[in-house]
């Protein structure tokens, strides 16, 4: 570029620019402005917090006690792993679909959750800080994507603990209803999907003109689904090592009442019931859909993948750990490795006491010890899986208060909502919040139309973190890594897929349902959450 001084027959920039008409020049600037906001803009989506920041702010803040050793940990990741899958799915996709071969299922769906445990593994003693699949996606996918992983896991986390809270509920009347107790017809179930439409209808007009009849049943509220609810709420706000011992004490419970159904099924195993271990494939004529074979052993395992997976949840409670670099990783691998060997084990055990096709009830682990006359055993089964059963309340609980907290004190939400109780030094006001808004979803709705949106959520998780941690392979080589994933350009792609594979394969209502959470959520982050992020008060 030639600087003109005095000579006009000079065609440097400062004379080519001092030739241009004003309406030209106007316009160069508003073309250059739209850019700079756009860039501005696209840098706000992707700003994020550098891992060793992450680290020395874990290591600095207070906002929690450090309470929980490996073994509490451990317990929070088998207590939201383990529930109805081993006490109920066993038994019904041996039955419907894989046979004796459910084991198999079982072992096919922990392969693909181990890719995506393996890579928590490595995220957790990365960056020991609460907000779990959240926070590891701030690091290094950036807020907006972050802020997707934790809005999503808001609702899926809360709507876990409303479908468990609803089954645990009708476990628990059997067992009323087995001592000559029995609740009044309101308060033994929520409304119907009919009752709710006629309601809606009385009172705003919904559901077009055809009239709706009236229900016919008396179920309105489901009380003690609601109650539980509740009751975990305020064990949580309380003290978080009170919870966690509670919890403790539910897992091994749990954790023992299985061991007695290998200790004592083992002695009455048949194993002419194993044969043919994957029977032939079989297709309904009049419905054209098929089980068993090695598709349904394919499809048992698509089924059962929702139940091997849980153990993100005690990823949110770093900050309440006391070694969380060590115990993290360790606790991940630990409680994904211990619930894997109960599930086959039972699996074997219950379809080697009597025939795969006497299985399909709702309670098949109890219905299989009654079909041999152990009705002691059957009636201890049925009582550890409802005492069993609040430790998955307990842990999805925690994780959504915490997860709930994270997105307040990085400024996404309003920060009331990281206000950590001085009393009891927990985040009890997401947790009363989740605890009423759980009790009011599971005492409503029934468990169908709740259950629809639990799994594409935390899915969709499993996809981002095994992304995630590519990412950060090539970016930040240096890093220095308590746990390394192995093999992880086969391991990540491999969760990638088998969490694709598995939304792929979800009813499209549930896609519907997602993406409205989706636009709910990005309006909030759009209108306030840009704004009043940590980062973005930073920038400034």
């Amino acid at each position: 570029m030639r600087i003109c001084r005095g000579d006009r027959r000079c065609h440097g920039f400062a004379d080519a620019t001092s030739r241009r008409s004003p309406r030209r020049i106007r316009y160069d600037r508003r073309l250059f402005s739209r850019k700079t906001d756009t860039m501005r803009f696209f840098s706000q989506l992707v700003r994020h917090k550098t891992v060793e920041q992450l680290q020395s702010e874990a290591g600095q803040r207070g906002d929690f006690r450090r309470v929980l050793g490996l073994w509490q940990l451990t317990a929070i990741g088998i207590g939201g792993i383990i529930g109805v899958g081993i006490f109920v799915l066993a038994g019904q996709q041996a039955a419907a679909n894989a046979g004796p071969a459910v084991a198999l299922s079982f072992l096919i769906a922990g392969a693909g959750s181990a890719c995506a445990a393996l890579c928590y593994a490595e995220f957790a003693g990365l960056i020991p800080v609460t907000g779990s699949a959240y926070t590891y996606g701030y690091a290094v996918l950036g807020e907006f994507v972050a802020w997707i992983i934790g809005w999503d896991l808001l609702l899926e986390y809360a709507l876990v603990v409303a479908v468990v809270a609803i089954g645990w509920s009708g476990y628990v009347q059997v067992l009323l209803h087995s001592a000559g107790v029995f609740l009044p017809e309101w308060a033994q179930q929520s409304m119907s999907a009919q009752t709710m439409e006629y309601y809606l209808q009385q009172i705003f007009g919904l559901h077009g003109s055809t009239a709706i009849a009236a229900p016919s049943d008396g179920h309105r509220f489901n009380v003690i689904a609601g109650a539980v609810s509740v009751a975990v709420a305020v064990l949580l706000t309380v003290r978080t090592e009170w919870g966690a011992r509670f919890n403790t004490t539910v897992v091994a419970i749990k954790v023992i009442g299985v061991l007695l159904v290998i200790g004592v099924g083992v002695f009455y195993i048949d194993t002419a019931n194993w044969h043919p271990f994957i029977p032939a494939r079989v297709v309904d004529v009049s419905t054209g859909i098929g089980h068993f074979g090695w598709s349904g052993v394919l499809t048992g395992a698509s089924v059962v993948f929702f139940a091997v997976f849980g153990y993100d949840t005690l990823t949110t409670a770093a900050e309440e750990a006391k070694h969380p670099q060590r115990d993290l990783p360790r606790a991940v691998l630990l409680s994904l490795g211990i619930a894997m060997v109960l599930y086959i084990a039972v699996s074997l055990v219950i379809t080697g006491i009597t025939h795969y096709s006497n299985l399909g009830g709702e309670a098949s682990v109890s219905d299989a010890f009654e079909l041999i006359g152990l009705h002691w055993l059957s009636i201890t089964i049925a009582a550890a899986a409802v005492i069993g059963v609040t430790s998955v309340l307990f842990a999805f609980m925690l994780g959504a208060a915490r997860i709930w907290f994270a997105l307040a004190r990085d400024g996404l939400l309003p920060a009331w909502f990281a206000k950590v109780s001085p009393r009891f030094g927990t985040p009890a006001r997401p947790t009363m919040i989740l605890g009423l808004f759980t009790a009011l979803v599971a005492g409503l709705l029934p468990i169908g139309e709740v259950a629809e949106l639990v799994n594409i959520g935390t899915l969709s998780a499993f996809i981002i973190i095994c992304a995630a941690i590519m990412l950060l392979r090539v970016r930040r080589p240096d890093l220095q890594r308590n746990f390394r994933t192995p093999a992880v350009w086969f391991t990540a792609p491999l969760g990638m897929v088998f969490s694709a594979v598995l939304i792929y394969g979800l009813p499209w209502i549930t896609y519907e349902r997602f993406l409205i959470w989706m636009a709910v959520g990005c309006v909030i982050y759009f209108a306030y959450g840009i704004r009043h992020s940590k980062l973005a008060v930073t920038d400034h």
